[in-house]
C-alpha cells in the first residue's frame, strides 16, 4: 500500500490520529488545534478533522503543512520510510502488491574506472546540455575519456551503471553500454531527499538531471521509453516508490514515450500518477537548452493531469452542457426530425441513440424507415443500410429512386443524377441472408470512422445470426449496439418484427408486442410502431366509386370518406428524451413510395432536377 493510500486511510481516522500525535491540542470546531509540531498547547497549527480536507494540516506560524503522514514524520522525527512502516503497523495493513520476482540472480558490478567530469564530458554537459556542476555532482556522474558514466545506486551501493559516449558509431547511433547481469533500477536515487513526497520520472538520465536542476526530485527509467521488458524495472522498484504521494511521468512526446506512460500508469497506480506536458518541447533538456527555467517547469507540473478512466468524469465538466439544456439553447441542436412537419417537436430523436422500428410483417416499417433516411440524406447526413432481405440494386431501384425523385419512372438523366447524389450519402452492407453480429458492427465502426456515416439501419433483428428464442444473445447484441452508438455518437435504427396477436392484425401492435427479448425495448432510446390500415384496404378491395355506400360496424359511409382514412399510423411508444408518446396518421403514395402527412398531399421531390439544370440542388 503506497503513501497515497495510507494517507487516505489515516484521513478517515483524522481525529484519533491528531489526538495521538498532538495530545496537548484541543478540538476547535471541525479542526484540531495545537501550538506547533512539538506538541505544546496553542492554536497556530490546525488539522482538518472531516470533509474533503480531512487530515490536511498547516502551521500558520512556520508555513509548514501537509497530510497526516507528514505530521507523523515530523512529530516523531522519523525518516519517511520508517514513518510508512509505523503507519502500516498502526493501521494493520501489509505492504500489499509485492511481486515475486523470477528466480534470476543479479550481479553487483565492479565500480567503473572513471573520474569526476573535468574535460570533454564536463564541457559537453555544461556547455551543450546547460547543466551546472552542482547538478552533475548531485547525481555522481563520472567521466571516462569521452564516455559519460551514470551510476545507478541504491543508498551507497552500486546496483548497475550505464555509459553513453560522446562519439557516434559508424551508423550514426549513440554508443551505449551497461553493466552486465545487473538488477534494473531507476537512475538517480543518490539525489533524492529521503523525505520527498513527489518525484518526476523521466525517459533519460540527462532529463532527470535537468528536472533536478529546476528544483524537483527526479529519476530516470533505465532503458528508455516503450513497453514490455523496457519497464521491467517496476518489479524491482515498486515498493521503493511507495513513499511518493505523487509521481509525475515526463516521457518524450513520441509514440514510444506514450506507450511507456500508459504502462507505467497502469502498474504504478492511476490514482497517484500525473502526466506532464512540456508543450512545444520533446523532453526537459530540450526545454532547458531553449532557455526555459524552473518557472516554466513549475507551470508544467501545475498543469499535469491524472489520467482518469475515460468513463469517469467530474460533474464540473458538464456545466456548459447543463446550462445550454436549461436555457433551451440546444433544443434544436443535433435533433433528428422525420419527413413530416406535424411530427416536428413531437418526436425528438438525437445523435447517439437507438431507435426500434416495429410492426407486423408487411406493414411498411422498412419502407417508412427508408423514407425517413431519404429525408435525412437530403439534409446532408450520411446513411448505411444493412438490409439482409432486399438486394442493394432492388433497394435502390424499387424504393430509394422513387422516394428521391417523387416519380415512379424517372428519366435516364434523372436517374444518373440520383446515382451521383446517393453515391455521396449512402453506403450498403452488401449481404443477403444472415449476417454475423460482430462482423456487422465491425463494418459499421469502419463506416463511421472512414466516411462519417451518422445513421445505421439494421433490417432486421431476425437476420443478424441470433436464434429467435435466445434472449440472452439478443440482449448482448442490443448492448453492443448501445455501446456503438454511445461511443461514436451515431444513431442506430433497428427493425424488429411484432409478434402475432390473438386478435390478428386489426389493432396496432404495442411496445410489448416486439418479438424477442424484453431488453430490445428496455435498452432502446425510442420505440416506434408502424401499422398499415388493412381494414381500410379490405373495405376498398372492390374499388368502389366515391358515392357508393359501405357498411362498417352497422354504420354506412360513402367510399369517398373511407378513402380519406389514413393508410398508415406511426405510433411512438417510447422517447427517452422527454417521455412524449404521440401517434400520427399518414397516407401512402404508391408511385413515389412516400408517406404523406395529409390526404391529397403531394410527394416531396428531394432531388430537384431538370434538363436545363441537371446538377442536383444541394
Amino acid at each position: 500500500m503506497d503513501a497515497g493510500e495510507l494517507s487516505n486511510r489515516l484521513a478517515r481516522k483524522a481525529h484519533t490520529v491528531a489526538t495521538m500525535l498532538l495530545p496537548a491540542g484541543k478540538k476547535d470546531g471541525h479542526e484540531w488545534a495545537c501550538g506547533s509540531i512539538t506538541g505544546e498547547p496553542g492554536s497556530s497549527l490546525k488539522v482538518h478533522l472531516s470533509g474533503g480536507k480531512a487530515g490536511v494540516w498547516k502551521d500558520f506560524a512556520t508555513d509548514e503543512g501537509g497530510d497526516l503522514i507528514d505530521l507523523w514524520r515530523l512529530t516523531k522525527r522519523l525518516s519517511l520510510s520508517a514513518t510508512l512502516a509505523e503507519i502500516r503497523d498502526y493501521l494493520g495493513v501489509r505492504n500489499d502488491g509485492f511481486v515475486s520476482l523470477p528466480a534470476k540472480s543479479y550481479k553487483r558490478p565492479e565500480k567503473p574506472k572513471c573520474q569526476i567530469p573535468q574535460l570533454d564530458v564536463l564541457a559537453y554537459l555544461t556547455t551543450q546540455r546547460k547543466l551546472t556542476p552542482e547538478t552533475i555532482k548531485a547525481y555522481q556522474v563520472g567521466e571516462r575519456g569521452r564516455d559519460i558514466i551514470f551510476p545507478y545506486k541504491r543508498g551507497d551501493e552500486l546496483i548497475m551503471w550505464k555509459s553513453i559516449s560522446l562519439d557516434r558509431d559508424e551508423k550514426g547511433k549513440k554508443r551505449i553500454a551497461a553493466s552486465k547481469d545487473s538488477e534494473p533500477i531507476l537512475f538517480g536515487w543518490q539525489s533524492i531527499d529521503p523525505n520527498a513526497r513527489h518525484v518526476v520520472l523521466c525517459e533519460g538520465e540527462i532529463d532527470a538531471l535537468t528536472v533536478f536542476q529546476w528544483g524537483h526530485p527526479a529519476l530516470s527509467v533505465p532503458f528508455g521509453a516503450g513497453g514490455g521488458n523496457k519497464q521491467q524495472w517496476v518489479d524491482h522498484e515498486f515498493h521503493h516508490l511507495d513513499g511518493f504521494r505523487e509521481i509525475y511521468i515526463c516521457m518524450d512526446r513520441d509514440a514510444a514515450g506514450q506507450e511507456a506512460t500508459k504502462e507505467l500508469i497502469s502498474r504504478l497506480g492511476a490514482h497517484r500518477c500525473k502526466v506532464v506536458d512540456l508543450y512545444y518541447y520533446k523532453d526537459p533538456n530540450e526545454a532547458l537548452q531553449a532557455g526555459m527555467g524552473a518557472e516554466f517547469f513549475n507551470d508544467c507540473l501545475a498543469d499535469a493531469k491524472y489520467q482518469d478512466p475515460e468513463e469517469l468524469r467530474n460533474a464540473g465538466e458538464f456545466q456548459d452542457q447543463v446550462e445550454q439544456l436549461l436555457s433551451g439553447a440546444n433544443d434544436t441542436r443535433n435533433q433528428i426530425t422525420l419527413p413530416w412537419p406535424k411530427t416536428h417537436g413531437e418526436i425528438r430523436f438525437e445523435e447517439g441513440q437507438l431507435t426500434i422500428w416495429s410492426g407486423f410483417n408487411g406493414h411498411g416499417k422498412s419502407e417508412m424507415l427508408l423514407h425517413c433516411m431519404v429525408h435525412r440524406m437530403a439534409l446532408g447526413e450520411r446513411v448505411c443500410i444493412a438490409s439482409m432481405e432486399v438486394p442493394p440494386a432492388k433497394l435502390i431501384g424499387r424504393h430509394l429512386l422513387p422516394m428521391l425523385t417523387a416519380m415512379g419512372n424517372p428519366s435516364n438523366a434523372y436517374r444518373a443524377a440520383a446515382y451521383e447524389w446517393l453515391g455521396e450519402r449512402l453506403w450498403l452492407f452488401n449481404l443477403i441472408g444472415t449476417a454475423k453480429a460482430d462482423r456487422l458492427l465491425e463494418v459499421f465502426e469502419y463506416a463511421r470512422k472512414r466516411y462519417g456515416v451518422l445513421h445505421f439501419i439494421v433490417d432486421s433483428l431476425l437476420k443478424v445470426g441470433l436464434d429467435e428464442d435466445d434472449y440472452n444473445a439478443q440482449k448482448r447484441f442490443l448492448e453492443s449496439l448501445c455501446d456503438f452508438k454511445n461511443r461514436t455518437g451515431a444513431h442506430v435504427h433497428l427493425v424488429a418484427h411484432a409478434r402475432k396477436r390473438d386478435e390478428g392484425e386489426n389493432q396496432a401492435p404495442r411496445k410489448h408486442d416486439v418479438r424477442g427479448s424484453g431488453a430490445i425495448t428496455d435498452l432502446a432510446d425510442n420505440v416506434l410502431a408502424v401499422y398499415r390500415n388493412k381494414p381500410k384496404e379490405e373495405l376498398l378491395r372492390e374499388n368502389p366509386s366515391d358515392d357508393e355506400e359501405i357498411t362498417v360496424k352497422g354504420k354506412k359511409y360513402k367510399a369517398s370518406a373511407i378513402k380519406a382514412w389514413p393508410d398508415a399510423y406511426l405510433h411512438c411508444y417510447k422517447q427517452r428524451e422527454d417521455g412524449n408518446e404521440p401517434s400520427f396518421k399518414l397516407w401512402f403514395d404508391r408511385e413515389s413510395r412516400q408517406f404523406l402527412e395529409a390526404y391529397h398531399g403531394k410527394p416531396h421531390r428531394y432531388l430537384p432536377f431538370s434538363i436545363q439544370n441537371p446538377i442536383p440542388t444541394p
